[in-house]
């Protein structure tokens, strides 16, 4: 599954149950809670070295920490910085940083650690998906706890993306090994790694804030097939399991051992288009696979009923949102006239990549059915998520079309990345984002940000599928979960158990 930028998932099946120890410890100890993953972090454990969002939803605001947090609600306030004072031009961000507060390797946290971390985010071996917004940025050490942050691309969304994962602040001598040995300030640290089944952490007694902590262990089970994810839940061997299978939902309701939430969202699902394969460099042909497909329709299938449909790359939840629903909205005679006005006389064979999430599989079959209503047959090729991360979102982009979610709240950098993975390219797109980035007028940016939004409608790059709903299922007795979710994240710090 694919934050400013773009997320995505890795996957790994975990069908069997849990040894008996770990049972009783789920079952019978309020100090430690199981919950579930349909996906694996791939490749690691660092956020900053892939794009999964998995490896968020384990690490981020329990092993790592960041110099802001994001809130359920979205909203930000303190964690390592204690505040921040912000220039009236929007450029200058002065943080002032917490004192006492120490890595899991005992060495200290400082404004040399945050340069480093920036440093590093931004510099030429960075695998950061954000490394476009960290090589615009001057980091300053006034002193041990006051640090200056100059950013090129003005942004007032600036203090969210510092509580995102990729910005987590790294200790610069273990850094290297971040992602099997991860060491942050958080409350835990990891206790063992045991791939494709589990991941355990366990308290950091000399966290700052120990005492808040209720949860002595906590452990990720990854369980992706979707009958398994049922199983364990009634089982009582998982306490909780955020963004579980939509279609499994229905168990649960009304059974009073269990609690559901359904929470709002910032992703947008996408049938992700290679614009460089032929006839898909027309405008006109990708227009039509958009128009041959029912929003609706693919909902239900994917996401069953949990999702709004989108017209654009931004969620209607999402501060100026523009509803484009109708600039490619359904119509299969259209579509069919704008592939014969492209000069496709034939049927068009192509191949969807999907990966391991029940959205994309669903999804996929519930598309092809519609493409081929206009002359576009489409056979499904499951894969497995490193297949996928390699095959797909990494430098070989060999692939016709892929379903995929993009779960970070702000990530419209990734149509001015060159070589990103749907190879979408637009001269006109740079200029109108870069402007965007440095106009720092409320009123202005949110003109543009529209016509930013109107361009992607309009040049059509991908398939715009839904903004889905994230649906969590938890025993009744698991307090602290997020109600919304304006990130991938599972804050253990602010989860107990009655």
């Amino acid at each position: 599954m694919l934050n400013r930028r773009t997320v995505l998932s890795s996957a790994a099946l975990a069908t069997l149950p849990l040894a008996l120890p770990e049972l009783a410890l789920a079952q019978g100890r309020k100090d430690s809670i199981v919950l579930a993953m349909a996906l694996e972090p791939s490749p690691g454990l660092d956020p900053t070295g892939g794009a999964a969002s998995s490896i968020a939803e384990v690490t981020l605001y329990n092993i790592y920490e960041t110099l802001t947090k994001i809130n359920p609600d979205g909203s930000v306030t303190p964690l390592l910085a204690e505040s921040w004072e912000i220039s009236p031009d929007l450029t200058t961000y002065t943080f002032k940083l917490r004192k006492g507060v120490k890595f899991h390797n005992g060495e200290p946290f400082n404004a040399q650690a945050v340069k480093f971390s920036f440093d590093r985010a931004g510099g030429e071996k960075s695998t950061n998906k954000d490394k476009r917004t960290f090589a615009n940025l001057t980091t300053r050490v006034v002193d041990d706890h006051t640090v200056v942050i100059l950013t090129k691309e003005i942004d007032p969304d600036f203090p969210f993306l510092m509580g995102q994962a990729t910005s987590i602040i790294v200790e610069p001598k273990s850094a290297d090994t971040n992602a099997t040995k991860p060491t942050g300030t958080g409350p835990y640290r990891l206790e063992n790694w045991v791939k494709g089944s589990s991941v355990k952490l366990s308290k950091w007694d000399e966290y700052r804030n120990a005492a808040s902590i209720k949860l002595r262990r906590a452990t990720f089970r990854f369980i992706a097939d979707p009958a398994a994810q049922v199983a364990a839940l009634l089982a009582g061997d998982v306490d909780a399991f955020p963004r579980v299978t939509p279609r499994s939902v229905g168990q649960f309701k009304g059974n009073p051992r269990f609690q559901v939430v359904v929470s709002g969202s910032r992703a947008k699902t996408i049938l992700a288009i290679n614009n460089k394969k032929k006839p898909f460099d027309d405008v006109r042909v990708r227009r039509a696979v958009n128009m041959a497909i029912d929003n609706k329709a693919v909902i239900q299938g994917a996401g069953d009923g949990y999702g709004v449909p989108i017209g654009s790359y931004y969620p209607p939840s999402a501060p100026g949102y523009v509803d484009l629903t109708s600039v490619n909205a359904y119509n299969p005679d259209r579509a069919r006239a704008l592939l014969k006005e492209a000069g496709v006389t034939g049927p068009i064979d192509i191949t969807i990549t999907l990966p391991p999430p029940p959205y994309a599989r669903q999804g996929g079959e519930v598309i092809a059915s519609q493409l081929s209503k206009v002359g576009i047959n489409a056979k499904l090729q499951n894969v497995e998520w490193a297949q996928w991360l390699s095959n797909v979102y990494g430098g070989a982009h060999n692939y016709d079309m892929t379903i995929i979610s993009h779960v970070e709240p702000f990530d419209l950098n990734n149509f001015a990345k060159p070589n990103y993975y749907w190879n979408y390219e637009s001269a006109k797109y740079n200029e109108l984002y870069n402007k965007y980035k440095t106009t720092g007028n409320a009123k202005e940016r949110l003109k543009l940000l529209g016509d930013i939004q109107r361009l992607i409608a309009e040049d059509a790059p991908m398939a715009f599928l839904y903004q889905p709903q994230w649906v969590t299922v938890a025993s009744k007795d698991v307090k602290g979960l997020w109600k919304d979710m304006p990130i991938f994240c599972n804050d253990l710090s602010s989860m107990s158990k009655a």
